[in-house]
């Protein structure tokens, strides 16, 4: 199976919290799941944790390479810069990442790569994966919480999607 492209200083088990989330589905199309999660419009109709997305570039909702956006998560208002994205054209596993973070000081700064994969599989399925790691005083904060937030929170958007992408 595939897996995310790290860089160095987010390594999962070097950061300060990280979390892991998979659903594997049957009955949905790679594209439909490509559509709902790339254009950043239809985020808040499957995930209620994403609000007030706004793109430097306004020309449409969707996500480009290099891109940066804003939004609201987990209480933080972030800034992210698109780092890589792949659609699933030609059989490719579909990869979208970003870099997220929320100036401040030493108590209030907080570094997030936030990476998402959709796979297909063999007999019709389809895997989705999301990782985050994350640096800072609010990550380590989240990491001590039980359940972790994060990742209940980054399941919601899976099944999300996944739901979403079934209609």
């Amino acid at each position: 199976m595939k897996s995310i492209n790290w860089s160095t200083r987010f390594l999962p088990g070097k950061t300060d919290n990280f979390v892991s989330n998979e659903v594997i589905a049957d009955k949905i199309e790679i594209n439909d799941v490509w559509n709902n999660l790339f254009d950043t419009s239809k985020w808040e109709t499957y995930y209620n944790n994403a609000t007030n997305i706004k793109l430097d570039d306004q020309t449409d909702s969707k996500l480009h390479f290099g891109e940066h956006f804003r939004f609201d998560t987990f209480g933080f208002p972030i800034d992210a810069q698109v780092m890589e994205l792949v659609a699933p054209d030609d059989g490719k596993t579909a990869r979208l990442s970003w870099h997220g973070w929320q100036n401040g000081d030493a108590k209030t700064q907080f570094d997030v790569y936030h990476a998402f994969l959709i796979e297909k599989l063999a007999d019709g399925r389809i895997r989705l994966l999301t990782q985050e790691s994350q640096i800072g005083e609010p990550a380590k904060d989240l990491a001590k919480q039980s359940p972790n937030p994060m990742l209940n929170g980054h399941q919601n958007w899976l099944d999300g999607l996944v739901k979403a992408s079934r209609k």
